[in-house]
């Protein structure tokens, strides 16, 4: 899949959010009540007080779409990202990061005469021993992203536009995702959808079964998140739905690697062996390889391997952003 005519492979849109990550215990997650595993959304005197209680190792730019973004263009790709921030020093240091990493980032901040004037989003990710993440966001701006910030020029000029299924909380923000596709596809363009989370999927079920149905050419989601979304505890029953109701997903298994489906057909693709030490981003370092493998012509199987490549790197060692070179690692 290539597309000369367009200025961007990969139009990423999603929660643009600043994240903050910190080792714990298992039993300080139990003692604040949270699921291990899981993504909560919280209001911001819980973040605050969630904050004030760890001691962060990295604090960066973040998001599920925006960090794969970032991995896409680390392997080359042609990248831009919508999403909302507001008019803070996070917004800032957030648009800095994005285009540090070679990302069009055109997005307009939260206009403060419409909306509360709400901060830029955060994320406090907290990683046990075992290298599970937990996640706590505070979306503040992010739930001001509506369909008028879906820029129609930006995404009739991306080959994919990948949708980041955290986003689909706020129902202006569904309204937002069908707008996109619907650019995109009366431009040609492919459109793809990460499922996020299975609490997510849980929430807005037959929203998301409807969106991949009748408005999504390419699922990613892995194995909690494609059970949850047609309520199984069986993967294969789960693939099989999938296959009706789309021609084409990319779906992860950890340590089992990961399942490409396309018009029929199953591709199994290995997992890349590595010491795990934060699962944070793997998911997303995952599309972003196969995406941009996708869009520079290169077969499911060879997509299928960037994705590994990726994601293994991604959880070898703490956050969400790449530390050595991607391509290196393929041995390009």
């Amino acid at each position: 899949m290539t597309v000369s005519d367009v200025k961007y492979d990969i139009l990423g849109i999603g929660n643009a959010i600043t994240d903050i990550l910190a080792r714990v215990e298992p039993a300080f997650l139990q003692k604040q009540g949270l699921t291990p595993g899981s993504m909560t959304l919280i209001d911001a005197d819980r973040a605050d007080t969630l904050q004030a209680l760890l001691s962060p190792e990295q604090i960066m730019g973040g998001g599920s779409v925006a960090n794969s973004c970032v991995v896409a263009a680390q392997f080359g790709a042609r990248v831009a990202y919508l999403g909302k921030v507001a008019r803070d020093e996070a917004s800032k240091q957030f648009t800095e990061d994005m285009r540090g990493n070679g990302i069009t980032f055109p997005s307009a901040p939260l206009n403060t005469q419409v909306f509360d004037n709400l901060p830029t989003a955060r994320c406090i990710v907290m990683v046990t021993p075992d290298g599970q993440r937990t996640m706590a966001t505070y979306l503040g701006a992010c739930t001001c992203f509506t369909p008028e910030d879906v820029l129609p020029d930006v995404v009739a000029d991306s080959s994919i536009v990948y949708l980041e299924g955290y986003l689909f909380d706020p129902p202006h923000a569904q309204e937002a995702f069908r707008r996109a596709a619907a650019l995109a596809h009366a431009a040609g363009r492919k459109v793809a959808l990460s499922l996020s989370d299975p609490f997510c999927v849980g929430r807005h079920r037959q929203a998301f079964l409807d969106l991949v149905k009748g408005h999504v050419d390419i699922l990613f989601a892995n194995e909690d998140e494609i059970c949850a979304l047609y309520e199984t505890e069986n993967f294969d029953v789960a693939a099989r739905h999938t296959a009706q109701d789309t021609t084409f997903a990319a779906l992860t298994r950890s340590g089992l690697g990961s399942v490409v489906l396309h018009d029929g057909q199953m591709t199994k693709v290995a997992p890349v062996p590595t010491q795990v030490v934060d699962t944070t981003g793997a998911g997303d370092a995952y599309a972003a390889g196969f995406m941009a493998g996708l869009t520079s012509g290169r077969t499911l199987p060879e997509c299928g391997r960037l994705a590994s490549v990726a994601a293994s790197e991604i959880i070898s060692h703490y956050g969400a952003r790449p530390l050595s070179n991607l391509w290196e690692e393929m041995g390009f």
